[in-house]
Parts: C-alpha cells; sequence; structure tokens
C-alpha cells in the first residue's frame, strides 16, 4: 500500500462511493458502534466519508489511518469545515500495517480496505490491530463472499455528470491467480464526449474465501459477532 496511485481517482472518489457502498454502510454501521464512546481507529479514512458517519454515531476520538496524500488531503480539507472535527480526527499518514496509537482503542473500523491486503499480510494486519485493541475491542469491516472473476474488456463502471464534463470509470480484469486479481483502471473526464483528462492505474486485490478470513481472525484471537449481511464483526478475545 505505499505506492500512492490512490490519488489518481481522487476527482472520482466520492462520485463512484456514494453511487456504491457507501450508503449502505451509512445504514448497517452505526448499530455495530452502539456503545463505543472513547476511541476508533478507522483504517484507510479515504476521503472521510465514513469518519464523518463514525463522528456521528459515536462521541469517540477517531483516528484516519490515509496512507494516500491525496486521499488525505480530501479528509483535512473536510475536518477543516467543523471544528468539532478538527478537534476530535487524528489523521495518521501512514499503512494500516504502521499503526501505533498512545492507548488501545475501544473499536477499529475498515470500510473496503480488507481486499488491499495479500495473505502475508493480512496475518500481519489481524496482529497489529490485535495490538490496537483493548481486550474486548471491536473490529468492524465489509465484506461478502465474491464469485469468480476471469479476464475480461474494458468496461465502463460509472459515469457522473460534474457541470458540463462527464467523469467516466472504466475497469477490467487482467489476470486472476488464486485469491488475487489483477486490474486494470482508467480514469476520464469528457467535455462533449471528447476525453480532456484520462490516468489509468494498475492495482491488484485479494479476495480470500470466507471460510479462510474466518481461520485467520479466529487464529489472531477474534471471535465472531453477529453482524447484518454484508458486514463482521468480531471481538478480541486475548
Amino acid at each position: 500500500m505505499n505506492e500512492d496511485h490512490y490519488s489518481l481517482a481522487v476527482p472520482f472518489y466520492d462520485l463512484w462511493h456514494e453511487d456504491g457502498h457507501v450508503p449502505l454502510v451509512r445504514e448497517l454501521l452505526p448499530p455495530l458502534l452502539k456503545g463505543v464512546a472513547r476511541s476508533v481507529i478507522e483504517i484507510g479514512a479515504g476521503t472521510g466519508l465514513i469518519t464523518r458517519l463514525i463522528a456521528r454515531e459515536t462521541p469517540a476520538e477517531i483516528y484516519a489511518v490515509e496512507p494516500s496524500l491525496g486521499m488525505r488531503s480530501v479528509l483535512v480539507n473536510r475536518l477543516a469545515e467543523d471544528p468539532e472535527l478538527l478537534s476530535r480526527v487524528t489523521v495518521l499518514p501512514c499503512g494500516a500495517l504502521d499503526v501505533e496509537v498512545d492507548e488501545p482503542v475501544e473499536a477499529i473500523v475498515m470500510v473496503s480496505v480488507l481486499q488491499s491486503f495479500s495473505s502475508p499480510e493480512r496475518e500481519e494486519l489481524w496482529r497489529v490491530l490485535a495490538r490496537q485493541l483493548e481486550p474486548g475491542g471491536l473490529l468492524v469491516f465489509n465484506w461478502r463472499e465474491r464469485s469468480a472473476r476471469v479476464p475480461g474488456e474494458l468496461e465502463v463502471m460509472g459515469s457522473y455528470q460534474v457541470g458540463r464534463h462527464t467523469y467516466e470509470i472504466a475497469g477490467q480484469v487482467l489476470e486472476v491467480a488464486g485469491e488475487s486479481v489483477t486490474s486494470r483502471f482508467v480514469y476520464r473526464i469528457r467535455q462533449h464526449g471528447v476525453a480532456i483528462s484520462e490516468d489509468e492505474v494498475l492495482s491488484t486485490n485479494h479476495w480470500p474465501t470466507g471460510e479462510r478470513l474466518v481461520a485467520e481472525l479466529e487464529a489472531a484471537g477474534f471471535a465472531r459477532q453477529d453482524a447484518p449481511e454484508s458486514m463482521e464483526t468480531w471481538r478480541l478475545t486475548d
């Protein structure tokens, strides 16, 4: 997660995510955070869409972890618009594997982040997160089983009107190897149908089976809790 290719997606990020998983997370996450009052780590805070949700639903201090300078810049600008958030949210300019906070937190939230970690990285991720959680602390993330992906042609995944311009996101699967899927994404801005800006990103995501995920978390000292479909909640037992 050291490459900042996420910055190329920043102008498209909120458009795409507001049209995707974010509305559902806004519905499902608040009940899962009920009772959390002191402190939360958010892994992969991005531009702050979920950060603001956590802040609205809990009185907790928030540590927003975001390695991308581009994403982080939008997040901090959002915080600057709200003095209460500016005093309550600390933005950590590092990746999840490097996060360290002053004292263990009550909860950790990850939204659409887990796929960024390969199998060996996930094992380290669970160890790092366990160190940051207090005993009985809560780990919440979104997840669902994915159907097998196959390589294909470039297809438009989202198109959004911004003034007189059209912001377009296209993607294609290039290669599948076990749980790893390498994809190509193209971010275009069109004016009168003509592309006036275009950036391309190659990324590899990792989609373990639910069985594998359960085994990893149990081995790391977490116990599964009830959660609505597409969400996972676990508590640290050690």
